[in-house]
């Protein structure tokens, strides 16, 4: 048997009912940690085809299992479920039904091919040598991460696993290609939380007040020093302010408080904790030097996701294999970060790119917009490649 030819043929004999997985799911979009409905949809699917599973880790996640006929290796392939608090603006028969909630990262397609994974899977059990996992995974989008607490709660314990493999869509990359880099690949991603207070006042009369915006000001240029000069300038490091807001004021008022909002990725975790503690001591200096008070919260959030070298190329020389040279693409290192990052701390892991754009269809727009959509033709891709890759590993 031809394994390629077999893959593509079942995928292709598939298509229709993954199609209508994602359909069903892309309409029904449930928030982090709310996704009680699409675990219920999911499990329906995998009883369809005689699957075991277990459900609640992290109350909505599952934890599906192929078992092949030599279990040589045990293979784990993970889907998050989440949605975004969006509201769709794509004109589509299949546009979600609930307002202000749209899947608009993918994770429909995420899910969708992990479960046209398992069908064409379940077809190839015979020929099956590896065991192979199915993480479906709520709350990727949502602090702690829905990879945190399934790890904290055991998934692994009884699995062992040597590896895991995740996707997540790419719209820069067209459809049928796919991206891969090894190594660091996605940055940390920390909350910072600030709150200036101070004497307020009337803005004729700044001596008799603190000023609360010149504070917060200096806080804004004054944070860029610490990734500019402690940083080792080969790290990848970035901290920017995204909110600034005060509390009362007007043109002619200092307000007594202001607060600022941002966050700080890196890609080296004891330079991360590093960083912290160099924001709150220039946080608490500037503070004694105005007169004021800072007060800094700093809510640690996914570690930097690093893809295992060996088996990043092993995935890379497979993609090559299956869909061609053209059609795999080397990627950057990137500064958004993904709650797969826990899993690769704790074994061999591979995350990559699957290519979703297609401009003669006008399908361009980027993820977390609401008119991100996907070449529906790409879910060939993900369901085979994720196929080809658990069956060759």
């Amino acid at each position: 048997m031809n394994i390629k030819e077999e893959i593509k043929r079942l995928t292709e004999e598939s298509f229709d009912e993954i199609l209508q997985i994602r359909r069903y799911i892309h309409q029904h979009p449930e928030l982090s940690f709310q996704e009680f409905n699409t675990s219920k949809y999911i499990t329906s699917v995998l009883s369809k085809y005689n699957v075991d599973y277990e459900t609640g880790w992290a109350q909505t996640g599952i934890l599906a299992h192929i078992k092949g006929r030599d279990s040589s290796k045990k293979v784990v392939l993970r889907a998050d479920m989440d949605a975004l608090p969006i509201q769709e603006e794509n004109q589509v028969t299949y546009k979600s039904q609930n307002d202000g909630v749209m899947h608009a990262c993918g994770h429909d397609v995420h899910t969708a091919c992990v479960l046209g994974a398992i069908i064409v899977l379940n077809k190839l059990r015979a020929h099956l040598k590896n065991e192979i996992y199915f993480i479906f995974q709520p709350g990727e989008e949502k602090l702690p991460g829905g990879a945190s607490l399934m790890i904290e709660e055991g998934i692994f314990d009884n699995i062992n696993p040597d590896l895991i493999i995740g996707q997540h869509v790419h719209p820069p990359l067209a459809s049928g290609k796919v991206g891969i880099k090894g190594g660091m690949y996605m940055a940390s991603a920390d909350e910072i939380y600030i709150i200036v207070n101070g004497k307020g006042g009337h803005a004729a009369l700044p001596h008799e007040c603190t000023d609360t915006i010149l504070l917060a000001s200096e806080l804004v240029l004054g944070l860029q020093k610490v990734v500019s000069r402690n940083a080792n300038p080969t790290t990848p490091s970035v901290l920017t302010i995204g909110k600034i807001n005060s509390i009362g004021g007007a043109t002619n008022v200092i307000p007594n408080t202001v607060k600022l909002e941002g966050t700080f990725r890196t890609m080296d975790e004891d330079w991360r904790k590093e960083a912290h503690e160099i924001i709150q001591k220039y946080c608490s200096g500037l503070a004694h030097a105005f007169g004021g008070e800072i007060a800094v919260e700093i809510k640690k959030g996914y570690p930097f996701l690093h893809n295992d070298e060996r088996l990043s190329q092993q995935v890379k020389e497979l993609m090559t294999e299956y869909l061609g040279d053209s059609n795999v693409v080397d990627l950057p290192i990137r500064m958004t970060a993904e709650d797969f990052s826990y899993f690769s701390q704790i074994m061999p892991s591979c995350f990559y790119r699957l290519g979703v754009r297609n401009e003669e269809k006008g399908i361009t727009s980027p993820v977390h917009t609401p008119t991100f959509d996907i070449d529906e033709e790409a879910l060939k891709t993900g369901v085979s490649t994720m196929v080809f890759l658990a069956f060759s590993l």
